[in-house]
């Protein structure tokens, strides 16, 4: 997973866009693979809040977002994420999309998740104890495909049949299953964001037709 967090209101030029959108996969990465480091909690702390990318429908939710990283601390934050991923046996909330596809885990589209990933040249590291359905996997792809040099898998396309396929049909129902989670308003804010922020991916990918 990215370490590296660096949030910045979008200027107005393409490239301003396209590194904004990287970062945010970046940041959802990092927010739902593990307990969110200290420092990655402090950038986030210190975030602008203007839209971090161009257009104002992200703004709202992104200074929710903003807002409850600064108003809980590091303990409770990590405390949140144990108690909806993490724990002996069934998680409160599951992360994987095979889950919300299929109702099973390491079911067919985590199959056809990896053949996808062959033909991006693409796999998961062995010391990745997560399967490639991990929401934050699926982001960390992203973030490739947008930030990535090889312009023959990183580019547009690519990023559309891959969001289309993997992302854009289940996101949504790990959002709404936070939001079902009582005393979790750290990550309720991140669901609102992400849903927000998967809005505005689809959305953005329609008008390439």
């Amino acid at each position: 997973m990215s370490d590296s967090l660096s949030l910045t209101a979008a200027g107005s030029s393409a490239l301003d866009e396209e590194t904004a959108r990287a970062e945010l996969y970046g940041l959802l990465a990092q927010l739902y693979y593990a307990r969110p480091t200290p420092e990655t909690l402090s950038a986030l702390r210190v975030a602008v809040t203007e839209a971090p990318m161009e257009g104002g429908f992200l703004q709202e939710p992104w200074q929710q977002l903003v807002g409850a990283a600064r108003a809980h601390d590091d303990a409770a934050i990590a405390a949140e994420f144990d108690r909806l991923f993490g724990g002996v046996g069934k998680p409160a909330v599951f992360l994987y999309g095979s889950h919300y596809l299929s109702g099973f885990l390491n079911e067919k589209p985590l199959v056809r998740l990896r053949s996808d990933l062959a033909a991006l040249g693409l796999a998961r590291e062995e010391a990745m104890p997560e399967t490639e359905d991990h929401v934050a996997y699926l982001c960390e792809v992203m973030r490739y495909l947008i930030a990535g040099d090889d312009v023959a898998v990183c580019n547009l396309t690519a990023q559309r049949t891959f969001f289309a396929a993997h992302l854009q049909p289940w996101v949504r129902q790990l959002c709404d299953a936070l939001l079902g989670q009582p005393a979790a308003p750290f990550y309720a804010a991140l669901a609102h964001f992400t849903r927000a922020f998967i809005e505005v991916e689809a959305q953005g990918f329609d008008m390439l037709d």
